[in-house]
């Protein structure tokens, strides 16, 4: 754009003479380009982190003409004249390999269209908040749009000082006093905002924008980039939204990606990006060269390839091969799936023949519609013949299952979504309406047949019975491959009971894992005929060849198991396998009068129980064991990441306790016993330090130690979706899984689970686990839960016990002193000494558990109160 000759003058930050002032040599240069309407302010955290000797990179942070502190040109330049300039001022710079580009808002833009000029210098690329491409079928942000407006542009933009302002507000938290002045600093009058105007108007909103052209010539240059990548992410940009991220991650497939819960445009302010760039540029040993992958077509490792042993023939086995079998046998006209009305008659089933050709069907309607391999399908469908019917559907399409059920609550619920951000959500009605109003992504295909107008509104394009019959006259017949074991399956969610929910991601090798883990632990196999009372274990049932009924109740609140519901499923198929959560199995004993004689007798005839989610207490199981006679009762560990990692029954728990009590099994005690890992897992321990952490990477497993719970086996998870930085923290011991629980073994090898590391408290001299005090005080039959927190800085801070008193307070605040007294003896017998105690008419509980104590925000309650607050409610 400029005539040869034209000289310009930069602003930019550059740390290299302190990295040369203090002997350091660069390990490379990160180029970071600053959007609209920032500045080169924005990269200070690299700037300074670059310097450090653990880690020396150069860090060249630019002002991009006509912005920041650098000169105003006077010109109008485009996204095109920005890439040129950014060239020609590396090259007056001498800057050559190996570069890692870092961009945020345009900048990216400008800093992707930088790097595809310059390959052989390029090392890699970080990206902040940006897009390349304005996805199909949406328009452009509202806040864009807005400036953009002929009446409100040059006003919102250049005149005022609005659109800074506006910026700077999307910060969260809200910047402080002295950040939001320096970012204003460059731009106080309108002179030296003309270019945070043109910037917002070479926005390419239509191809015959002068711009578009460039634009597109990155976007799709990008996808032949071969270098690493890592994306960072804040989903609550109302600018460059989640599904920019999912088009930049379309382009850039071996991308490492972390999204920061709850942080927003500006990310770089909200979160610390300084310490994930330079622990990810260590660990893709960034800097030792540039350009090795840079050309197109260039191979990105597989770090999923198979062993020689899983290569074998028969080796993997699908998740449906039971299924198929079962179809295809003698025994094909059996039922298969089922699912109970209220009034507890069998609503609905469908046969193992019946079963296996609704899936073929549906899979090719659904492929005829668009789902192929590597889509994510949200399903929002309780559990029973349609939820099963689509979930093995989707999974011989080889399409990603992402499933995050109501449990999360509404807010949790619409974050997991927008997280996952399904190429199609296929739901009932109710949580196409939530879709509807809370802007899900994903093409939407309801559960049932609608009504026209109801379609049109909710944006529905087809339904699961249209589907399945476009299927079936396309020929379902046609076999589908069996998937590669390595490819992605599903996306499942935690439980957010300790922060927001996460994506927890599997290949199919890893399902099919889980499958053979419960079938050889358990003995749950062909014929077995099973009552799931939770989602997971429903859609487990066809891949173990076993009956499956889900009982009429609400999955996403256990608590609404009733003993005549559990007894109406169980007669219904004969069972012999009942699944169900600690708070189930507590509203089943509360209802037992209701059940009828053929569910009790039913109910009598069960051979095997499972319960998890939550510690189950053996007074508990006592009384499930009168209702249940005949069952062996397990209570399981696991987690969502992995499906479960030790056993331990009844008769064991109660042989546990005894040698606690006596004493004569060294390390027995202090925490819930749970047993011994199941078929196919190792589990091990990271020793705690002083202050309560778990930083070691040396597994042990000798009795007594306390520390953060790892676990290995074949069915662990992939990595955490979308979540790069958690699945670093989660996998830094080599080979194991960071559980984020802790505990110890004693000395017969069983593990004892003491509570989680973030909850463990760090008094004065001493690092307090919650568990174990907890079962202590909840001895007491004053005493229906118990919850230990702390309060104060770490190091230091005060054990305080909560609990929910038997009668029920109606008032939370503190304890009544004889009860006070109480909870402090028992504490102290548990070696604990307790600061303060408070009582509660309920202490707060996850919502898909019903069981799991949210210990953090009881002790962000418990600080108010002893502050002096109104106690409230926790």
């Amino acid at each position: 754009m400029d005539p040869p000759g034209t000289l310009r003058r930069w602003h930019v930050l550059d740390n290299g003479p302190q990295i040369s002032r203090r002997g350091l040599a660069p390990a490379g240069t990160l180029l970071c380009v600053h959007g609209n309407p920032t500045w080169a302010y924005l990269w200070r955290t690299l700037l300074a982190a670059g310097s450090e000797p653990a880690h020396p990179w150069r860090v060249v942070a630019v002002d991009q003409l006509d912005m920041g502190y650098s000169e105003r040109t006077g010109t109008f330049r485009r996204l095109r004249d920005r890439i040129n300039d950014l060239g020609d001022l590396t090259d007056a710079l001498g800057l050559d390999g190996p570069v890692v580009t870092v961009g945020h808002d345009w900048g990216g833009v400008v800093s992707l269209g930088w790097a595809l000029a310059h390959r052989q210098h390029l090392a890699g690329v970080v990206l902040t908040n940006t897009a390349v491409h304005q996805p199909s079928g949406s328009g452009i942000p509202p806040a864009l749009r807005l400036a953009l407006h002929p009446a409100v542009h040059r006003w919102g933009t250049t005149t005022s000082d609005a659109f800074l302002r506006v910026t700077h507000a999307l910060a969260r938290p809200q910047l402080p006093p002295e950040v939001r002045r320096a970012y204003m600093a460059p731009y106080r009058s309108s002179h030296r905002r003309a270019g945070v105007g043109n910037f917002v108007a070479d926005i390419p909103t239509e191809a015959s924008h002068p711009s578009f052209l460039a634009l597109r010539a990155v976007a799709e240059g990008v996808r032949g980039l071969r270098v690493p990548a890592l994306l960072l992410w804040g989903p609550r940009d109302p600018v460059f939204s989640d599904r920019y991220l999912k088009d930049l991650i379309g382009r850039l497939p071996h991308a490492d990606v972390h999204r920061f819960e709850g942080a927003g445009h500006l990310v770089a302010e909200d979160r610390d990006i300084a310490a994930p760039v330079f622990q990810w540029l260590a660990d893709h040993a960034v800097g030792t060269h540039a350009g090795d992958h840079a050309a197109s077509g260039a191979p990105i490792p597989d770090a999923g390839k198979p062993t020689a042993a899983e290569e074998r023939p028969g080796a993997f086995r699908p998740l449906w091969s039971e299924l198929d079998e079962q179809a295809a046998g003698p025994g094909g006209d059996e039922t298969a799936v089922a699912e109970m009305s209220p009034a507890g008659a069998v609503s609905r089933l469908l046969t193992w023949r019946q079963l296996g050709w609704s899936i073929a069907e549906l899979a090719a309607g659904l492929r005829d519609a668009g789902v192929g391999s590597g889509s994510r399908v949200s399903l929002m469908v309780p559990p029973g013949v349609d939820l099963t019917v689509a979930l093995y559907a989707c999974l011989r399409l080889g399409a990603v299952v992402v499933v995050a059920d109501a449990g999360l609550g509404a807010r949790g619920l619409s974050r997991a979504v927008k997280g996952a951000a399904p190429d199609f959500l296929i739901g009932i009605d109710r949580a196409l309406a939530a879709a509807a109003a809370l802007g899900w992504p994903g093409r939407r295909i309801s559960v049932q047949e609608l009504p026209e107008v109801r379609r049109r509104i909710l944006g529905v394009e087809a339904s699961l019975a249209a589907l399945a019959r476009r299927g079936a006259a396309l020929g379902a017949g046609r076999p589908l491959p069996d998937p590669d074991p390595t490819a992605p399956a599903a996306v499942l969610f935690t439980s957010g009971s300790t922060g927001p929910a996460k994506g927890v991601a599997y290949t199919h090798r890893q399902l099919s894992a889980m499958r053979n883990t419960v079938a050889q632990t358990f003995g749950i196999r062909r014929g077995a005929r099973l009552v799931a009372g939770f989602a997971p274990f429903a859609l487990l049932g066809p891949a173990l060849g076993a009956v499956s009924v889900t009982p009429a109740m609400d999955v996403t609140a256990p608590r609404t198991l009733t003993a005549r519901a559990l007894g109406d499923a169980a007669a219904a198929i004969e069972a012999t396998v009942v699944f169900a959560s600690p708070a189930a199995l507590r509203n089943v004993l509360a209802t037992q009068d209701g059940v009828g004689a053929a569910g009790r007798e039913a109910l009598e005839r069960v051979e095997l129980l499972l319960s998890a989610g939550a510690p189950v207490p053996e007074p508990l199981l006592a009384e499930v064991q009168r209702l249940l006679p005949r069952a062996s009762l397990h209570t399981p560990y696991g987690m969502t990441e992995a499906l479960p990692v030790t056993d331990i029954s009844l008769e064991q728990i109660q042989a546990a306790d005894v040698d606690a009590s006596a004493g004569t099994v060294p390390g027995a005690g202090n925490g819930v016993c749970v047993g011994l890992p199941v078929h196919g897992a190792r589990v091990a321990v990271v020793p705690l330090a002083a202050d309560g952490s778990a930083h070691g990477s040396h597994p042990v497993t000798e009795a007594g130690v306390t520390g953060e719970i790892l676990v290995s086996a074949p069915h662990v998870k992939h990595a955490y979706d979308r979540l790069w930085l958690t699945q670093r923290e989660s996998s830094s011991v080599p080979g194991w899984h960071r559980t984020g629980d802790v505990g110890h073994f004693d000395a017969a090898g069983r593990l004892w689970v003491e509570g989680r590391l973030a909850h463990v408290v760090t008094a004065p001299g001493a690092v307090v686990t919650p568990v174990g005090v907890e079962q202590a005080i909840e001895r007491l039959d004053c005493v229906r839960l118990a919850a230990i927190a702390g309060v104060g800085p770490a190091g230091t801070q005060a054990v305080v016990a909560v609990v929910e008193t038997s009668p029920q307070t109606r008032s939370a605040g503190p304890a009544a002193p004889r009860l006070a007294a109480r909870v402090r003896e028992a504490a102290r017998e548990a070696g604990v000494a307790v600061s303060a105690v408070l009582a509660v008419p309920a202490l707060p509980t996850d919502i898909r558990h019903n069981a799991k104590i949210d210990r953090t925000r009881l002790s962000r309650w418990a600080s108010r109160v002893l502050a002096g607050g109104r106690p409230g409610k926790p």
